[in-house]
């Protein structure tokens, strides 16, 4: 009877850790599928605000001709592979020329082609800001997941480290601010 009760004892103490670890291990997956749809997400507003600047660079090219620094720009990150990091801090300095060159081209201020550009440039700094918010709040809850007792146990299993959070700054500047 005494050996009955022991072995049932570890029979329900290691079906008690395995539902913990395939819990915890749920939870991974869980986030580890919410920051693959923000990233997707972030993927998809950052594609778009390259070609509203692709556009934009091409009535630049029409109306201002001197202006190659922001053409340039465009042309160099057609040729890179980028991560979506430092493809958005490259943006951030594209559109930051672009509002350069707008200032100084009144030509450019009329043309509705150009100003319709602007107007998706600033909807779609909103929509990078919020995204950007809601793929750091996802990777906070996954580095504590990662750092936290118990579940860095799991996370030391399956070999899980901590997420760069997803900054927007640019590299030269120091708040990472755009001008709108």
């Amino acid at each position: 009877m005494n050996t009955l009760t022991t072995i049932l004892s570890i029979i329900i103490a290691v079906g008690v850790i395995l539902i913990f670890i395939v819990s915890m291990y749920n939870h991974f997956q869980d986030y580890i599928i919410r920051i693959n749809e923000a990233e997707v997400s972030i993927d998809a507003v950052l594609r778009k605000r390259f070609d509203l600047l692709n556009k934009a660079s091409s009535i630049i090219k029409n109306n201002a001709k001197e202006e190659q620094n922001i053409i340039e720009m465009i042309s160099k990150l057609r040729s890179k592979k980028l991560t979506n990091f430092e493809l958005d801090r490259n943006l951030y300095d594209a559109i930051n020329e672009f509002h350069i060159v707008k200032d100084k081209h009144l030509e450019l201020q009329t043309n509705d082609k150009f100003l319709k550009i602007e107007i998706n440039l600033i909807e779609s700094e909103s929509e990078i800001v919020g995204l950007r918010k809601y793929y750091n709040d996802i990777i906070t809850d996954y580095n504590k997941m990662v750092k936290s007792f118990p579940t860095n146990i799991v996370a030391v299993i399956k070999g899980y480290k901590t997420k760069q959070y997803f900054d927007g700054s640019s590299l030269d500047s120091k708040n990472g601010t755009v001008r709108l």
